[in-house]
Order: structure tokens, then C-alpha cells, then sequence
């Protein structure tokens, strides 16, 4: 086979090892010169290989060509970055990368029954209708994984390959490619060659339709969001108030709601805050939309990493690319820490409101702020009845109120979060 040929799907690092393996087999199972044994050994290697993709990838179905289409849609280069997101374009590339596709349908195409035959292999069968019990993805979310095994579905239906070219590109303008396309959520690791931006694997599968309440400010960070993923002029956003009411599970939700328009949540904290410039770096020039997530976010009066993130947020030299927004969460509305002994010694500060201003000037630096404030109450009783009801809990509803009452004095108050624990609670000791 001639996977030396290609010209731009090309470096699959370790992932490819399967894929020059097999490139020799089919190459050289006939040929006297080697060993049969040895040979038949190294096919079966790679069965097992396929079989334990399987088991980490979750892919059912041909996993030969759930292998194949794998490398597809994680091989990052100046074709399908290009086309992320975007569709098609024009230019020589696409002929250069027809001649990839022609050799890609090659191996889909391939038929093992002369090789299985040849080496007496037993149980190749498994490979090419591979079921799985449970589909569980250690990689993937199962909504991807699918995506994937569907697309190698498709990929065997296309007659040509300028059909399997096109169906590849469709995907790459539905999804994107590599890691920020097949993941919605990251966070980032410090290196000693710089920063690397990491999938989050699993995050909560939370809308904002299931916090209750909060209708103004889900509003607000919605017109903001959707202005920011259509391509119009946002804001970064401050989402601050009291704990549990709901900040950091509207960022995961409006992860989950905008991932199919190219919207992607890179998390970082304030440690990494010296980092921020390599990670812009890195996402500048694709074409998804980057929300740079800090939960939490606070600062000492000692703290000096918040000079950074004013930098970057609007002050540096270099303009912030329009591919990103800043979203913070905080229990604070003025992010820097403030004591009545600062205003003390602003009586020796020759420049008082100078002092003053370095520490709100960070707060300012946010167009959009929002403020999540805890439920009374009344509030807090629907909270907890319209969760119930959600989760099929049938308790009377005046039992319901009273024990959640109990329970939110000794349990963090009146909140969304004090809510959703003590429902919990109930699910975990109904029999």
C-alpha cells in the first residue's frame, strides 16, 4: 500500500504505527522472503490493537475503518484547519488532498479475505462487526464516538473518493478537527516548553433550562453568548453574587448549548495566569469561538496575578484576537481584595485614587457583569419543588418544603446548590 504517498495527511505520531503495520501486511504477505509465522504474528498484534481501540474508543461496528476515520478527523493540517468550521475552499490543496483520499479509500476498500486465507488467521471477523456491550469511551463522549462510527459508516457507502473527500470535509465544517473539534471543554497544563491546552473529557451534561430561577442574568449571559458565536461585537462577562447560586453551572451549560456553532471553554486559574499569552497564542487562528474560563476568580491584596490578566484583557500592545472572550466567576463583584487598613494607609499615599483605581480597574475591564444573588425563601421552596418534581420525587409537597427547610439551615442556607444536595439526599435514601 502506498501510505508513504501522502502528502497531507501525514504525521499521526504513535497513532500511525497501526496504520504502517498494516500498510506492510498487505504489502508482504505473499512474499517468500519472510517468515510466515512472524508474519502471521504481527497480524495478529495488529488485531489486537483494533480490538483494544475498541475497548478504550468505544467503537463498534468495521474498526478497521473506525481506525482509519479516527486518524482522519484528529490529523491537524493546513486542509483541515482551514476548513473547520468554515466548509469547503479553494485553491491546489484540494487536489493534493484528493490524492490523500484516494489512498485512504484504498485501505477502506481493502479486502482481508485473501490475507486471513493465506496466513490461516482465525477471528478477524470480530474486527469488522465488532459489538460492544456498553460503548463506553475512555476518550470520547458517547455523542462523539457516534459521530465518529457513523462517519466510517459513511465513508464505506461513498462510491468514489471525491464522494468521501466531500463527506469529510462536511464533517470538518460540522465539528471542526483534532482535539478542539471533537471536545467542547479544556483545560491547561504548564510545561517547561510552554503551555498546553488539555481535553476535558467528561463535563456535566447541565442546560441552563435546569437552573431554576435566574432568568434575567441566564438572559443576559445568553445575548452576550450567542453575539459572541454569530460573530458580532461582546463582551468579556463577570458572573458574580453568592455561592451556589448557579455561576460556574451556566458556564458549563452554555458550553453545552453553543459546542455545535463552534463555541469551545478553555479553564485556567490564576497560578497559570502567566500562561495566558501562550494559550491565545495557540487558538488565535482557528476558526472556533474560545471563552477563557476563570472559576472563582479572587485576588489578595499580596496576589499580583491579576496584572496579567489585565494585560491581556484589554491594555497590552497586542490587540486580543476576536476568536476570544474572557468569562469569570466570582463571589466578589470588586475581584481585588479591599480592608478599612488600606484606607488608613491611603493617609500616607501621596496618590490615593491612583491606589485606588489599580484595584477596580480590574472589575471595569468586564463589559458585561452579572450578578447571581441567593434565593429568599419563597424562591428557594420552588427551587427545591421543581427539582423534585424532576427527579419523580412524590413526597407531599408540605413534607417536602419543611424538611428542605431543615435541611438548608444546617447545610450552606438558601441556595440553588443547598437545593439540588438536599434532593440528592433524597434520591440516595429512597430504597
Amino acid at each position: 500500500m502506498r501510505e508513504r504517498e501522502l502528502l497531507i495527511y501525514k504525521d499521526f505520531g504513535e497513532d500511525g504505527r497501526l496504520l504502517e503495520d498494516m500498510a506492510w501486511l498487505m504489502e508482504n504477505y505473499k512474499d517468500e522472503f519472510y517468515n510466515t509465522e512472524d508474519v502471521k504474528a504481527l497480524l495478529y498484534e495488529c488485531m489486537h490493537e483494533l480490538l483494544e481501540m475498541a475497548g478504550d474508543l468505544g467503537f463498534y461496528g468495521n474498526l478497521w475503518h473506525c481506525y482509519l476515520t479516527n486518524l482522519l478527523v484528529n490529523n491537524e493540517n493546513s486542509y483541515s484547519r482551514a476548513c473547520e468550521i468554515v466548509g469547503n475552499i479553494e485553491g491546489t490543496i484540494n487536489a493534493a488532498v484528493l490524492q490523500d483520499i484516494v489512498i485512504f479509500k484504498e485501505f477502506y476498500d481493502y479486502d482481508f479475505t485473501d490475507m486471513m486465507d493465506a496466513l490461516q488467521v482465525k477471528g478477524f471477523e470480530y474486527i469488522l462487526n465488532y459489538e460492544a456491550k456498553d460503548g463506553k469511551s475512555k476518550v470520547y463522549n458517547a455523542r462523539i464516538r457516534d459521530r465518529i462510527c457513523t462517519l466510517a459508516a459513511k465513508f464505506k457507502e461513498n462510491q468514489s473518493p471525491d464522494e468521501m473527500k466531500d463527506t469529510l470535509t462536511e464533517f470538518y465544517r460540522d465539528y471542526g478537527v483534532g482535539k478542539f473539534g471533537l471536545n467542547k471543554a479544556f483545560r491547561v497544563v504548564h510545561e517547561e516548553d510552554g503551555a498546553r491546552i488539555v481535553p476535558i473529557r467528561n463535563i456535566a451534561h447541565v442546560s441552563l433550562d435546569d437552573l431554576v430561577g435566574y432568568e434575567i442574568p441566564k438572559k443576559k449571559l445568553v445575548e452576550n453568548t450567542e453575539a459572541f458565536v454569530n460573530g458580532r461585537k461582546a463582551n468579556n462577562c463577570l458572573l458574580f453574587g453568592d455561592a451556589g447560586t448557579g455561576k460556574s453551572s451556566s458556564i458549563k451549560a452554555i458550553a453545552n448549548a453553543y459546542y455545535d456553532k463552534g463555541l469551545r471553554i478553555i479553564e485556567i486559574y490564576k497560578h497559570q495566569f502567566e500562561d495566558l499569552l501562550d494559550v491565545i497564542a495557540q487558538i488565535k487562528n482557528r476558526h472556533y469561538k474560545f471563552i477563557i474560563y476563570m472559576d472563582d476568580l479572587s485576588f489578595e491584596d499580596f496576589e499580583t496575578e491579576y496584572k496579567y490578566l489585565k494585560a491581556v484583557i484589554e491594555g497590552g500592545l497586542e490587540k486580543k484576537p476576536e476568536n476570544v472572550l474572557i468569562y469569570a466567576t466570582s463571589n466578589r463583584r470588586h475581584l481585588i481584595s479591599e480592608s478599612f487598613s488600606d484606607k488608613e494607609g491611603r493617609r500616607d499615599d501621596l496618590h490615593a485614587s491612583d491606589t485606588v483605581q489599580e484595584k477596580l480597574s480590574l472589575f471595569a475591564r468586564f463589559g458585561v457583569s452579572i450578578f447571581f444573588c441567593a434565593p429568599d425563601k419563597k424562591e428557594f421552596n420552588t427551587i427545591v419543588k421543581t427539582l423534585a418534581e424532576r427527579h419523580g420525587i412524590t413526597m407531599p409537597t408540605e413534607e417536602l418544603i419543611l424538611e428542605a427547610n431543615k435541611w438548608e439551615l444546617s447545610h450552606g442556607g438558601l441556595s440553588g446548590r443547598t437545593a439540588q444536595q438536599f434532593i440528592d439526599y433524597l434520591l440516595g435514601t429512597q430504597m
